[in-house]
Order: C-alpha cells, then sequence, then structure tokens
C-alpha cells in the first residue's frame, strides 16, 4: 500500500511516519509527505490513485484545507482511499460525507492507525466482488461511539439483533449500539441481511449451520451458527425453512 501523509506541520507528519514504519502487521510500499493541498495534486499526478493508495489527510491547514482538499481528491479518475488524520472530533460527520474511511483525532495510536489500515486494506479487496453482486461499494454504517464517530464496513458485520430501547451491532472482534430500528435496517440491507427472529438480523454469507437448541424462554427449537462467532442465535419457527435455504443455496 503506498501511503501519502498530507499535514502541514511537519513534526504531525514525522509521528504518523514513525508510527507506520511500526506496524509491521500492514505491509506497505512508499511513504510520502506533502505539506499542503498543491504539494498533494503535483504528488499524485492527474490520474491520482495510480501513485497513491491512501492519502492520511489533515483537516486545519493553511490554504485549501482538508475538506476542500477532499473534494477535489474524488473528482480524479483514480481516487485514493482517505483517512482524515486531525486534531478535532467535529468534522466527523463532514467527512463521512465525502466517504472517508475512517477518522483519526491526534494524538493518534498505534491500535487505532491499524485499525484504519486495516479498514482500507478490506474496503479494496471486498470492492470488486460488493458491485458485482449488486450491492453499492464502500456500503457502511456510522458508528457514534463514546464521542467518536466510526466508519464501519457491512462486511465486518455478523448480525444486528434488537435488546431494549437498542440495536446491538456485533462484528467478530467487537459490539456497537445504533439507534435505529430493526425494521429500518432489514429494509436497508435485505440483499446482505436475513431477519431469523422478530429480534434479529443476521450476514446470509456467515450463516454456517442451522441446530437443534433450547432457549430458556421459548423451549426447544432451532438456532443458527455464524462464522467468527460461538453464539449461537435463535431462529423463530416461522424463519426455520428459510434459514435452511438460505444454508443451502
Amino acid at each position: 500500500m503506498n501511503i501519502l501523509i498530507v499535514d502541514d506541520e511537519a513534526l504531525a507528519r514525522s509521528r504518523l511516519r514513525s508510527l507506520l514504519t511500526d506496524c509491521a502487521e500492514t505491509q506497505h510500499g512508499t511513504l510520502a509527505e506533502a505539506a499542503n493541498a498543491a504539494e498533494t495534486m503535483a504528488r499524485l499526478g492527474p490520474t491520482g490513485g495510480s501513485a497513491f493508495d491512501l492519502v492520511l489527510l489533515d483537516i486545519h491547514m493553511p490554504g485549501l484545507d482538508g475538506l476542500a482538499l477532499a473534494h477535489q481528491l474524488r473528482a480524479l479518475p483514480r481516487s485514493p482511499a482517505v483517512v482524515f488524520v486531525t486534531a478535532h472530533a467535529r468534522h466527523a460527520v463532514s467527512a463521512f460525507d465525502l466517504e472517508a474511511l475512517d477518522y483519526l483525532t491526534k494524538p493518534v495510536r498505534r491500535e487505532r492507525l491499524l485499525q484504519a489500515l486495516a479498514k482500507v486494506q478490506r474496503s479494496a479487496g471486498a470492492g470488486a466482488p460488493a458491485a458485482a453482486a449488486g450491492v453499492p461499494d464502500g456500503e457502511s454504517l456510522l458508528i457514534q461511539d463514546r464521542g467518536r464517530t466510526e466508519r464501519l464496513l457491512l462486511d465486518e458485520v455478523l448480525y444486528f439483533k434488537a435488546e431494549q430501547k437498542y440495536v446491538t451491532v456485533r462484528t467478530t472482534v467487537r459490539s456497537y449500539i445504533v439507534d435505529s430500528a430493526l425494521s429500518e435496517l432489514e429494509a436497508r440491507f435485505a440483499p446482505r441481511f436475513m431477519r431469523i427472529h422478530r429480534n434479529a438480523l443476521v450476514a446470509r454469507r456467515a450463516m454456517r449451520a442451522l441446530e437443534k437448541h433450547y432457549d430458556s424462554e421459548e423451549g426447544e427449537g432451532w438456532a443458527v451458527r455464524l462464522q467468527g462467532s460461538t453464539e449461537l442465535l435463535a431462529v423463530s419457527r416461522r424463519q426455520v425453512a428459510a434459514v435452511r435455504k438460505e444454508l443451502a443455496r
């Protein structure tokens, strides 16, 4: 992965470069720097993404700021992925409107940088299959989590589950809470997720087995097992046939 660091502060660029060099888990090729929008566009060239796969972009810079520069990057024939790196959290919504893959706040932690790099790699790898399946490239959710806004790719989601007043979003590594109705999520993401119970939507790609299961509230019934999770999710009686059919596809 070829990465361009864009920040008007030399110390900030140097710290990001050091963090990237320290990220041995992520393979990267060229690491370059730019101090402003003009240098960025000059380095990217007329086709953009042919030179760099990712731009780590500051927002507050003299002249053209990072948000305006991101608009220009999107217009390139082969635009690179953008991850904003800024000291200000208040621009997160505007950043994701520009289809940024992540939004990091300074000082950047190595763990968060690794997460962002992994997200860029997953997005690049999942783009072609998603388009072929008729699902918009980069389809995702915006997660508001303890003062931080994060874009979560649908490819990472195992299931949505309604619990009391909230909906839990589960990935292989952690859970999030979203302020959305399960019916709304079902309508938006029906090609990828199916209803297995009144309180659960599961990723079609993740379903691996339908098993007999005993539930203390509902008694003997069925449950589905998902790849990447040890948890069993109850399947309502009316959905058992649909789950079997999905597994047989």
